[in-house]
């Protein structure tokens, strides 16, 4: 009931004192935050871990809450959708980035493995598919992909000492690319403005960075460990999908974070069981 009372607070707060300048400061908080506290974590528990981090809706969330401040429920709960089919372009990122890097530098690797995210969201928005046979689809391609990932051995994993403005970097480019992206994201569409939102611009920072100090390696496994992250990103919008217009923002809000930290949690056990099993 006080987790519900707080989000209607923010709800009301952020609509009728200034959305605009409220947005621009999230992102400039937010992003940088995030993306050094993620890449800390990688350093202390391994690149698997930053990766299942990136895994949580962490800049797609904030922009289904913010789109439901802005253009009502409807449109939010239609970019929602938009964000779930956008989870399948993550999963074709993630293959294309790690079989690319296995030959190739970060550059070429990055720029490829965009170029495709880009091509399955255009093939997404000429699709029209239910929430829920979409989730089917999306936890179907899920299992997928983590299966194709490359195959990369524990002892091939050596790590070379980075410099100290590699965190602070990623934290500029990070930020540079959220404030690129959704300022364009509103004028395309509250389906296309879902599918773009998913760009998986954490991992792709945290692979491209470690691609570059340490080799494909520990590239891969912040890929793979951001698609075992992706279960409860899946679910968290599913959840948004279904309730925005039926039971309003702090419900739906508070069912989402609840249903996706659940999933988050198994994931992590499953995630540790596989690595124990090596």
């Amino acid at each position: 009931m006080h987790t519900i009372t707080l989000i209607e607070t923010v709800f009301y707060v952020v609509r009728y004192t200034g959305q605009g300048m409220t947005i621009f400061i999230l992102k400039l908080v937010l992003t940088p935050t995030l993306i050094g506290l993620v890449s800390l974590a990688g350093r202390r528990w391994g690149s698997s871990v930053s990766g299942w981090l990136t895994g949580l809706p962490l800049t797609s969330g904030p922009v289904a809450f913010f789109l439901a401040l802005n253009q009502g429920n409807s449109f939010a709960s239609a970019a929602a959708v938009g964000i779930l089919g956008g989870t399948i372009s993550q999963v074709v990122f993630s293959l294309a980035y790690s079989w690319i890097a296995l030959r190739h530098r970060w550059q070429l690797a990055l720029i490829v493995s965009s170029l495709i995210f880009f091509i399955a969201t255009a093939i997404l928005q000429a699709l029209e598919i239910s929430a829920l046979m979409l989730y089917v689809i999306v936890v179907l391609s899920l299992l997928v992909g983590i299966w194709l990932m490359p195959k990369i051995a524990a002892q091939n994993l050596i790590l070379s000492a980075t410099p100290q403005w590699d965190i602070p970097a990623r934290m500029i480019v990070a930020t540079s690319f959220v404030l690129i992206l959704t300022s364009i994201a509103p004028l395309l569409g509250a389906h296309l403005t879902g599918l773009l939102s998913p760009f998986p611009l954490y991992a792709a920072t945290l692979a491209a960075f470690a691609h570059h100090f340490n080799g494909a390696a520990p590239a891969t496994r912040v890929l793979r460990g951001m698609l075992i992250g992706l279960f409860s990103f899946a679910s968290f919008f599913l959840v948004l999908a279904f309730l925005l217009e039926s039971s309003g923002v702090a419900v739906a809000f508070i069912a989402a974070i609840t249903v996706a930290l659940a999933i988050q949690s198994c994931s992590l056990l499953i995630m540790q069981r596989a690595r124990q099993l090596r």
